[in-house]
């Protein structure tokens, strides 16, 4: 690049390098989804067809960038973790954010043919925030109360949509209604109202959605093992709707410690 006796104002640039060996994890939200999907008459307590467009966005991110091992979604947001070790762009916070919010909303929006019959009539927006974790454990953590909240909300959602759309009420009677309710009320509302077990409803609504990068040879692999980037870029990308929050997810895949390292 030619120099300029202008280029001084490249000083001003702030450098947002985010903190090394530590688990990068990039969360991103709809913003104003509740008037979006108002409009676009989304189906209640949940829309299939969103949740799917979802995943395939997240999906197109996870392809883009091998670093990330892992991400969870529910309803209008999606977490992507990323390996502990990744320099891509100099773990430089707006770049990161920057790049996987974008082609995350783009996704969505180009990809919003395949599960939508009707056009979009406003445009969908994602805001985006880089967290940091220092071990697995609290990593593990994060993810444990994204999906904790994904069935505390979906549990309260499908009483509450079941009351009025089954039940006659208002909003605002639902509302009054549920006030007050623990866990175990709301599944008895729904099985002696409504005859609906809770426990029957769809495993993407009560546990959300779990993209893993997952090796060709998914055995144990050795402490020392390292995946290069051609190697990570060549393993498969498997859709999950099950408990995270159970050992058994990560006593079952062991590379995905190794892949976070």
């Amino acid at each position: 690049m030619a120099n300029s006796r202008f280029e001084y104002v490249k000083q001003y640039e702030r450098m947002d390098r985010l903190l090394p060996e530590t688990y990068i994890v990039i969360r991103i939200d709809g913003k104003g989804f509740h008037k979006f999907t108002k409009k676009h008459e989304f189906e209640k307590p949940n829309d299939l067809r969103c949740l799917s467009l979802m995943n395939a966005a997240a999906r197109v991110v996870m392809s883009e960038f091998t670093d990330i091992v892992l991400a969870y979604g529910d309803s209008d947001e999606y977490s992507f973790v990323w390996s502990k070790s990744t320099e891509l762009y100099e773990r430089r916070e707006n770049k990161l954010v920057s790049h996987v919010c974008s082609l995350f909303t783009s996704a969505f929006v180009f990809n919003w043919p395949q599960y939508f019959e009707i056009p979009l009539l406003s445009l969908p927006s994602f805001d985006g925030r880089a967290v940091l974790y220092p071990n697995l454990s609290v990593l593990r953590d994060y993810l444990n109360w994204r999906q904790v909240d994904c069935h505390i909300n979906n549990l309260y959602n499908t009483t509450f949509w079941a009351l009025i759309q089954k039940g006659g009420l208002t909003n605002t009677k639902a509302e009054e209604y549920l006030k007050g309710t623990i866990s175990s009320q709301k599944h008895e509302i729904l099985f002696s109202q409504f005859h609906i077990n809770y426990n029957n409803e769809r495993e993407i609504y009560k546990k959300g959605s779990i993209w893993v990068r997952e090796p060709e040879d998914v055995s144990a692999p050795s402490k020392n093992q390292k995946y290069s980037t051609k190697q990570k870029r060549k393993m498969g990308l498997r859709l999950l709707h099950v408990s995270i929050i159970d050992n058994e997810f990560w006593n079952s895949r062991p590379y995905l410690t190794i892949l976070l390292n």
